[in-house]
């Protein structure tokens, strides 16, 4: 048997204004504002939604103040219809607008994962969330380091780097795919958001409930990968950003292999390392060590009391 809905594990959600969009947000923990805890802002990935974030967020709750929202066009959160509206800026905008909200005159700590950690990467790398951010924890790197990574071994090839850059390529196919125009949203409306429950359980042992928004998830997200994807690809930059990174690196991942996380230290000189045996979905399937390895990273870099910096180790569970 499957759980009931995820929905029922979240906090009921304020909605915010970010532009054109209504972004629903869930916070666990504090309720004043600003808040007397450290404020983590969880950001969830691709085809998911805020909910993905419960287990990790009922084990940091007693300690910190945890938010949690539906990024545009998933769960909650109102759908803009253009690819346009998908892209960098606007989705760099709603992450501001939720930090201004949540925590409007203490920097947050922010933790993301798969897409959210895209967006994330950008918000940091572009300046604008210059002395709004005391940490970031992350699961997946830039996308201006990943199409540095393609290129780099691609126009000095060596057959270490070859066989990388194909094995990535493999992995990574679903993001051409998501560049054809209505065929990946005929295939979430025909039979992908139903089949989604058991094909997270056959990659990963992973049981979760059907989320009642999951084909509108994945229609929508898709115009994330349409509206960047293309462009940093073809036009990655170089930029560095000076906040504590650490990386949370899923040592089983197929989508995010860890040598996409090979020389990160060019983007972000303040870098740990964290290492765990499981796959993509570690968020869901490993909550106890995740949440562990991100409160561990946060007291360490909280304003009011920075310590020494978190060494890397390999944690499971």
């Amino acid at each position: 048997m499957l759980p009931a809905s995820p929905f029922l594990h979240l906090p009921t959600p304020k909605f915010i204004r970010s532009g054109t969009v209504d972004l629903a947000v869930y916070r666990w923990g504090e309720a004043d504002t600003p808040p007397a805890r450290p404020t983590l802002v969880l950001v969830h990935g691709y085809p998911d939604a805020a909910d993905v974030w419960c287990a990790v967020a009922e084990k940091l709750a007693d300690r910190f103040d945890i938010v949690a929202y539906d990024v545009r066009g998933a769960g909650r959160s109102s759908a803009p219809k253009t690819t346009a509206d998908y892209a960098f800026p606007q989705i760099v905008g709603d992450l501001r607008a939720v930090i201004d909200e949540v925590s409007p005159t203490r920097p947050v700590h922010l933790v993301a994962f798969d897409w959210g950690s895209l967006q994330a990467w950008e918000a940091l790398l572009c300046g604008c969330l210059d002395g709004r951010v005391a940490s970031y924890s992350t699961a997946a790197p830039a996308l201006d380091h990943a199409s540095f990574w393609f290129l780099r071994r691609l126009q000095r090839p060596t057959l270490r780097g070859l066989l990388q850059a194909f094995k990535r390529m493999l992995g990574s196919s679903y993001m051409a795919f998501f560049q054809l125009p209505l065929i990946p949203e005929l295939g979430w409306r025909f039979g992908m958001a139903r089949y989604w429950p058991r094909y997270l359980f056959k990659l990963e042992g992973i049981r979760v409930a059907p989320r009642e928004t999951q084909m509108a998830d994945g229609q929508n997200g898709v115009r994330l990968y349409r509206a960047n994807v293309p462009g940093k690809l073809r036009n990655p930059l170089k930029r560095t950003t000076n906040v504590p990174v650490q990386l949370l690196i899923m040592q089983r991942d197929p989508f995010v292999t860890p040598t996409l996380f090979e020389d990160l230290e060019q983007w972000a000189p303040r870098l740990v390392r964290r290492e765990f045996d499981c796959g993509h979905w570690g968020v869901l399937s490993h909550p106890r060590p995740i949440a562990d390895a991100i409160a561990q990273f946060v007291l360490a870099n909280e304003p009011a009391r920075v310590s020494s910096p978190v060494t890397a180790q390999r944690a499971s569970g």
